[in-house]
This record gives structure tokens, C-alpha cells and sequence, in this order.
């Protein structure tokens, strides 16, 4: 009788996840063949954003509301708030992850959400060597047996958390974005791991616009802008929490 009456529990919740799928509502399509971005976009990365709100479920609250910025080329922004602000959720608005219940997010004047997710997330690989020598891998990669067909093991075993994140950069310069997204990048790795990413981002990523979440004050300190301020003005105030955390860590 036990044993009839947990399967039928199991049975009634397998019945329940199936109808969760049947309601879900599907994401946008690979490619919108009626409206495809030009072939060379973005080539600046101005990114604008219109009273932005969104949820991760119908039902649930806003996670992110009335959101409205501007962020230029090359601009180095660096988003602060507390943890559940809704930082990262920001960011995932640029490539489509979670969709707007209201409002809109452009790049360089088109509507991302009109836009299929192909276009959305990709862009052609190139100069393979030449990146991996910018971004301080090409050594490891040559000592390794297959050199560059090597394989990368679930969860990027075969490599340290450092050159993971080094990876990542990689792969960000070989698509030619001019967007770079960095949500706590570095939180993960040592300082002197932590310093020789931000090394590569100064120097290989400067024509870049950069947005940057992260909780260690010396990887933000190179900001143009500290959303929603300047970082200037913020050292200045020093009654501002920022200032305290500067000058905790030295830097003020």
C-alpha cells in the first residue's frame, strides 16, 4: 500500500513536470530572417538601455526594474550593488539569457530582442596563435600533447582556474566583439592571477567597452564610471561606502 502510494506520487509529479514543458514558453529563434544585423555589428558597442524591467518567471518579482543607461564606446563601467541587486541579471539582458517584460535594450540602435540569438551571440574565430600569445597561454598550450587540439576537459579540468579565466579572454578577442562582459571574473582565482588578468585587460582590451561586476575594489579601480557615478566622485565622498572600501584596501 506504501509502495503504491509513492509511486503514484512520483507519477503525479512527472505528470506536473510534463505539463511545466508543455507551458513553457519557447526562447527566441536561432536566426530572424527578417531582421539580421549588418555584417560588420556591432562595430562600436553603444549600449542604451530604456526602462528595463524583467523577471526569470512569469508569476515571480521583478528582478531588475525601470532600468534606463547609456554606456559609449570603450567606456570601462563597473556595476555595484549588493548581492541579489540584480547585477548579473542586468548583464544577461545584453545577450538575450533572460527576456524584457518591459522596455528595450540597443546595441548601436537595434533592439536585441528583435534580433535572432545567433546574431545575438556570435561572431567569426580567428588568429588563433596570435591570441593565445596575448592572453599568456601559448606556452602551456604548446607543451601540451595535441598543442592546439588539445581537448578541454569538462569544467576546464586540465587547466588551473587562473588559465581558465585567461581562456575566456581568449575567446573573447578571437570573436572581435566590442563588448566585454565580466561578471566577477576574477573572484575565484589569487591576487596574482587576479593581477595578470587585469594586466591583459589594460592592454589588449582598451579599445573595449567593458562592463565589470566584481566585489574586489582593485579590479574596478581603472573604471571610467561606477554605475551609477564616477568613481572619482565617489572616492571623493568620503562618507560613501566605496570610499571606506578603497581606502580599506589602500587605494584611496
Amino acid at each position: 500500500m506504501v509502495r503504491q502510494h509513492t509511486e503514484l506520487k512520483f507519477n503525479i509529479v512527472a505528470v506536473e513536470r510534463l505539463q511545466e514543458s508543455i507551458d513553457l514558453k519557447p526562447e527566441a529563434s536561432e536566426i530572424n530572417p527578417d531582421n539580421r544585423p549588418p555584417q560588420e555589428w556591432p562595430t562600436q558597442g553603444r549600449v542604451e538601455s530604456i526602462d528595463y524591467e524583467t523577471r526569470y518567471r512569469s508569476g515571480l518579482n521583478l528582478v531588475i526594474r525601470g532600468v534606463n543607461c547609456s554606456i559609449n564606446p570603450h567606456e570601462k563601467i563597473n556595476i555595484c550593488g549588493r548581492t541579489g541587486a540584480g547585477k548579473s541579471s542586468l548583464t544577461l539582458s545584453l545577450f538575450c539569457t533572460i527576456e524584457a517584460t518591459e522596455g528595450q535594450v540597443f546595441v548601436e540602435g537595434i533592439d536585441i530582442s528583435t534580433l535572432g540569438l545567433y546574431d545575438v551571440y556570435s561572431r567569426p574565430d580567428v588568429e588563433l596563435r596570435q591570441t593565445l600569445e596575448y592572453s599568456y597561454l601559448k606556452d602551456y598550450v604548446s607543451a601540451m600533447e595535441e598543442r592546439l587540439n588539445a581537448t578541454v576537459l569538462e569544467g576546464g579540468g586540465n587547466f588551473s582556474m587562473g588559465q581558465r579565466q585567461l581562456i575566456c579572454l581568449a575567446r573573447a578577442l578571437l570573436r572581435k566583439t566590442n563588448l566585454l562582459v565580466l561578471d566577477e571574473a576574477t573572484a575565484a582565482i589569487d591576487l596574482e592571477a587576479d593581477a595578470l588578468v587585469q594586466a591583459i585587460i589594460r592592454q589588449i582590451f582598451c579599445e573595449y567597452m567593458i562592463l565589470t561586476i566584481a566585489h574586489r575594489v582593485d579590479t574596478v579601480m581603472d573604471s571610467d564610471r561606477i554605475m551609477l557615478d564616477t568613481s572619482a566622485a565617489l572616492l571623493a565622498d568620503q562618507s560613501s561606502i566605496f570610499h571606506s572600501l578603497a581606502k580599506r584596501s589602500g587605494n584611496a
